[in-house]
């Protein structure tokens, strides 16, 4: 079917032709253009036609529409679908007020007085919130899918890195040694819970507006059960048109579950922003994922951290924005309810971005296994395990503590690590633990006997990492290349 418009030809007055019959003028051009939607909502086009398919075909039952006129219809929304595909760009083209006027348009120019018959029963406000909630479907999958590819990176990370020993720090100060391993898995925990977000508010928001009307629910005999069910909502109809029309909760609980995917993202862009200093020296990041100086030749710069951690204000100031936009909002919806999308879009492509880059920044870093493992033996980050020994030969736990404190401060003062303190001072402070600790208070031995569940024992750390692959390789896709909020119209 050709659609027969140009760009912007025939939408101008569309804008006040959904609505117009009550106002005597057209409104302000600068009003209209303050409030213009197209340019945020149109990515919601390919739901936004599905939900008129949809519509179309339940007008049939209703008695609104016969059979063919709902197939014509139906090939309207096709042929504008194509179109768009087509040429994404003739949206910004239009003069519409929004992708809901766009489509409208559209087909009135096509069809004329059946275009006009779609509507009926129906509001924008139930039409958008329906296509909201498909969107979201498809993206938090989307999210979920990059959350398990930054994941399996980092368990593949921690598989290889599993017996390497690396400074453990509390209050920014080297506190016991883990492996750098056990490191990533930590990690790899966080972004778990936030993959459980997702589906929890996917599983919340799983409820179809469509029939709601713009509050009060559709005069026509419309079969809800099944509208819900042709578009893929597995809990049925939402329950309360007032409510279905005006919730926002499904936002705000992505936009939460993002906020905290960009602070998890956030910390471990800072760990390893330090880990690559040359005070550190941990770590080396992939010259694909750095910068350098444009005035100190020498430079390597984490640009790729430093902007997945800046770009972290981002998404939790959106969070603040919805919330702030809600709280005084009155059932039932408002035009304030507009401007929901800007942050919930903004928030959402910021976080998928950040995740593919933070996959690119683990699959190329590198660890300098002797630079690790010497912060790790040096700084006496064996002294828990000396009081711990004291406990096994007998000493309580408190007095153990004072006593390896002392061991330490002596050390400190000759210069030399636990198990080098001279073996009459060691037979002195600590008579119950015979005359070498090299080898119980070696960095070996201290890792060893983290092997607990969650302990950083390398046979605890390899055997989780492995358990994760697994885990994640069948959960992910076979062409791990999950969409984001923006590649479609």
């Amino acid at each position: 079917m050709d659609i027969g418009i140009e760009s912007g030809e025939g939408l101008a007055g569309s804008q006040v032709g959904l609505w117009g019959g009550r106002f005597a003028s057209g409104q302000d051009p600068r009003f209209l253009a303050f409030q213009e939607s197209l340019s945020i909502d149109r990515r919601l086009i390919f739901e936004d036609l599905e939900v008129s398919r949809v519509w179309a075909r339940a007008l049939v039952p209703a008695g609104v529409l016969d059979e063919n006129e709902a197939e014509k219809l139906v090939a309207g929304l096709d042929a504008i679908e194509r179109e768009v595909r087509a040429d994404p760009q003739v949206l910004l083209r239009s003069a519409a007020e929004d992708v809901h006027s766009f489509v409208e348009a559209r087909l009135n120019a096509a069809l004329g007085d059946l275009g006009r018959r779609l509507h009926t029963g129906r509001s924008r406000n139930d039409q958008v919130a329906t296509g909201v909630r498909m969107h979201l479907r498809r993206v938090s999958a989307g999210l979920q899918a990059r959350l398990g590819a930054l994941q399996l990176a980092l368990a593949e990370l921690a598989e290889g890195t599993s017996d390497l020993a690396l400074p453990g720090y509390t209050h920014m100060q080297r506190a016991q040694p883990i492996t750098a391993g056990h490191h990533s898995l930590a990690y790899v925990e966080m972004f778990e819970r936030d993959a459980q977000r997702l589906g929890d508010a996917a599983a919340r928001m799983d409820r179809c507006p469509l029939g709601c009307g713009a509050l009060a629910g559709t005069a026509f005999e419309i079969d809800r059960e099944a509208v819900a069910r042709d578009l893929g909502f597995g809990g049925g109809p939402c329950r309360n048109s007032i409510d279905a029309v005006s919730d926002r909760d499904h936002l705000c609980e992505l936009v939460f579950a993002a906020s905290l995917i960009s602070v998890h993202l956030s910390r471990l862009a800072e760990d390893w922003i330090f880990f690559a200093t040359n005070e550190a020296g941990f770590l080396e990041l992939d010259d694909a994922v750095c910068t350098g100086s444009s005035l100190m030749p020498q430079k390597k710069n984490p640009d790729a951290l430093e902007l997945i951690r800046g770009k972290c204000g981002h998404v939790t100031g959106a969070l603040q924005a919805l919330l702030t936009m809600l709280k005084g909002t009155p059932l039932a919806y408002n035009r304030d309810l507009q401007e929901d999308k800007r942050a919930l879009f903004l928030a959402l492509d910021e976080t998928a971005a950040c995740l593919e880059v933070a996959e690119l920044c683990v699959r190329g870093a590198r660890y300098d296994a002797e630079r690790c493992r010497s912060a790790a033996t040096t700084g006496y980050l064996n002294a828990t395990d000396l009081a711990d020994l004291l406990v096994r030969a007998g000493v309580p736990f408190r007095t153990a503590h004072e006593r390896a404190g002392v061991a330490v401060r002596r050390a400190l003062e000759l210069g030399v690590e636990l198990e080098d303190l001279p073996a009459a001072l060691r037979t002195q402070l600590l008579p119950e633990l015979g005359e070498d600790l090299s080898e119980a208070l070696s960095i070996d031995a201290v890792l060893a006997r983290r092997s607990v569940v969650g302990g950083t024992a390398p046979v605890r750390v390899h055997a989780e990492a492995e358990r994760w692959k697994t885990e994640l390789g069948t959960r992910l896709p076979q062409d791990p290349s999950p969409t984001t909020t923006s590649d479609r119209a």
